[in-house]
Protein backbone atom coordinates (compact mmCIF):
# COMPACT_ATOMS: atom_id res chain seq x y z
CA UNK A 1 0.00 0.00 0.00
CA UNK A 2 1.19 3.21 -1.10
CA UNK A 3 1.36 6.67 0.99
CA UNK A 4 0.48 9.78 -0.13
CA UNK A 5 3.81 11.20 -0.41
CA UNK A 6 5.33 8.34 -1.71
CA UNK A 7 5.27 6.36 -4.87
CA UNK A 8 6.97 2.80 -4.95
CA UNK A 9 9.73 2.54 -7.99
CA UNK A 10 10.57 -0.99 -9.30
CA UNK A 11 12.88 -1.83 -6.66
CA UNK A 12 10.05 -1.61 -3.82
CA UNK A 13 11.83 1.77 -2.39
CA UNK A 14 9.79 4.84 -1.55
CA UNK A 15 10.41 7.89 -3.10
CA UNK A 16 8.91 11.36 -1.42
CA UNK A 17 7.38 14.11 -3.43
CA UNK A 18 9.16 17.03 -2.01
CA UNK A 19 7.53 20.88 -2.55
CA UNK A 20 9.07 23.97 -2.15
CA UNK A 21 10.05 24.52 1.65
CA UNK A 22 11.18 28.27 2.18
CA UNK A 23 12.63 28.93 5.82
CA UNK A 24 10.12 30.72 8.13
CA UNK A 25 12.42 33.86 8.21
CA UNK A 26 11.90 34.95 4.82
CA UNK A 27 7.81 35.33 5.87
CA UNK A 28 9.01 37.05 9.44
CA UNK A 29 10.85 39.68 7.27
CA UNK A 30 7.93 40.22 5.19
CA UNK A 31 5.81 40.54 7.68
CA UNK A 32 8.22 42.73 9.26
CA UNK A 33 8.76 44.63 6.29
CA UNK A 34 4.81 45.19 5.47
CA UNK A 35 4.46 46.72 9.33
CA UNK A 36 6.96 49.41 9.01
CA UNK A 37 5.69 50.11 5.52
CA UNK A 38 1.92 50.45 6.83
CA UNK A 39 3.59 52.54 10.01
CA UNK A 40 5.00 54.87 7.14
CA UNK A 41 1.81 55.44 5.08
CA UNK A 42 0.24 55.89 8.84
CA UNK A 43 2.81 58.70 9.34
CA UNK A 44 1.85 60.33 6.48
CA UNK A 45 -1.27 61.54 8.32
CA UNK A 46 0.27 61.74 11.12
CA UNK A 47 2.76 64.14 10.24
CA UNK A 48 -0.35 66.09 8.37
CA UNK A 49 1.06 66.17 5.18
CA UNK A 50 -1.69 67.43 2.41
CA UNK A 51 -1.68 67.45 -1.35
CA UNK A 52 0.45 66.04 -4.02
CA UNK A 53 3.23 64.36 -1.62
CA UNK A 54 0.30 63.15 0.60
CA UNK A 55 -1.05 61.03 -1.97
CA UNK A 56 1.75 60.32 -3.95
CA UNK A 57 3.69 58.67 -0.43
CA UNK A 58 0.29 56.44 0.39
CA UNK A 59 0.20 55.01 -3.75
CA UNK A 60 3.69 54.37 -3.26
CA UNK A 61 3.43 52.57 0.37
CA UNK A 62 0.37 50.48 -1.35
CA UNK A 63 2.25 49.54 -4.01
CA UNK A 64 4.83 48.91 -2.48
CA UNK A 65 3.11 46.64 0.07
CA UNK A 66 0.97 45.17 -2.72
CA UNK A 67 4.25 43.90 -4.64
CA UNK A 68 5.53 42.44 -1.31
CA UNK A 69 2.41 40.29 -0.72
CA UNK A 70 2.19 39.34 -4.44
CA UNK A 71 5.93 38.27 -4.70
CA UNK A 72 6.26 36.31 -1.49
CA UNK A 73 2.78 35.15 -0.31
CA UNK A 74 1.32 34.56 -3.80
CA UNK A 75 4.82 32.70 -4.39
CA UNK A 76 4.96 34.88 -7.56
CA UNK A 77 8.89 35.23 -6.81
CA UNK A 78 9.43 31.67 -7.73
CA UNK A 79 7.37 31.20 -10.72
CA UNK A 80 8.45 31.40 -14.43
CA UNK A 81 9.07 34.71 -16.18
CA UNK A 82 6.37 33.51 -18.24
CA UNK A 83 3.54 33.74 -15.53
CA UNK A 84 4.86 36.82 -13.72
CA UNK A 85 4.74 38.35 -17.02
CA UNK A 86 1.44 37.72 -17.65
CA UNK A 87 0.14 38.99 -14.90
CA UNK A 88 2.26 42.14 -14.08
CA UNK A 89 2.36 43.77 -18.04
CA UNK A 90 -1.51 43.71 -17.74
CA UNK A 91 -1.68 45.16 -14.54
CA UNK A 92 0.52 47.98 -15.37
CA UNK A 93 -1.02 48.51 -18.52
CA UNK A 94 -4.02 49.31 -16.18
CA UNK A 95 -2.26 51.42 -14.27
CA UNK A 96 -0.99 53.91 -16.88
CA UNK A 97 -4.28 53.75 -18.43
CA UNK A 98 -5.73 54.94 -15.26
CA UNK A 99 -3.14 57.61 -15.14
CA UNK A 100 -3.88 58.37 -18.54
CA UNK A 101 -7.61 59.16 -18.04
CA UNK A 102 -6.56 61.18 -15.04
CA UNK A 103 -4.87 63.44 -17.26
CA UNK A 104 -7.42 63.75 -19.37
CA UNK A 105 -9.91 64.18 -16.75
CA UNK A 106 -8.10 67.13 -15.06
CA UNK A 107 -7.57 68.48 -19.09
CA UNK A 108 -11.82 68.48 -19.54
CA UNK A 109 -12.53 69.64 -16.07
CA UNK A 110 -10.02 72.74 -16.92
CA UNK A 111 -11.95 73.34 -20.15
CA UNK A 112 -14.96 73.37 -18.74
CA UNK A 113 -13.97 76.23 -16.61
CA UNK A 114 -12.46 77.85 -19.05
CA UNK A 115 -15.13 77.72 -22.01
CA UNK A 116 -18.45 77.40 -19.84
CA UNK A 117 -17.60 79.92 -16.62
CA UNK A 118 -20.19 83.08 -16.77
CA UNK A 119 -18.93 85.98 -18.76
CA UNK A 120 -17.42 88.85 -17.14
CA UNK A 121 -20.28 91.43 -16.40
CA UNK A 122 -19.95 94.25 -18.75
CA UNK A 123 -19.65 97.53 -17.42
CA UNK A 124 -21.19 100.27 -19.22
CA UNK A 125 -19.52 103.87 -18.73
CA UNK A 126 -21.44 107.07 -19.42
Amino acid sequence: MEHAQGQSSAGGSMVKAEGQQHPISVYLWIWGLLFVLSAFSYMVDYFHLQGYLRWSLIIVFMLLKAGLIIAMFMHMAWERLALVLAILVPTGALLILIALMSLEGDYTFLTRGTYFSPSPAVVKHP
